[in-house]
């Protein structure tokens, strides 16, 4: 299981990369701070999303720290 697939391993205010749905393809990601936690679970297989403070939203891909 990867770190960014575990909710309790995500807090906001962190710095992550995320995919927005769009880019899901693509691959693109698009990096930011968590400003809310959007996966209700406690685990997601393509990683937990969320929303970033620049209002987008989207999985987490990486934890950068």
């Amino acid at each position: 299981m990867s770190e960014h697939t575990v909710r309790k391993n995500i807090k906001p205010g962190m710095q992550v990369e995320i995919v927005e749905k769009q880019n899901q393809r693509s691959g693109k990601l698009t990096a930011g701070e968590v400003q809310t936690i959007l996966t209700p679970g406690q685990i997601h297989p393509r990683g937990i999303k969320v929303r970033l403070t620049s209002g987008q939203v989207g999985r987490v891909q990486r934890i950068i720290k």
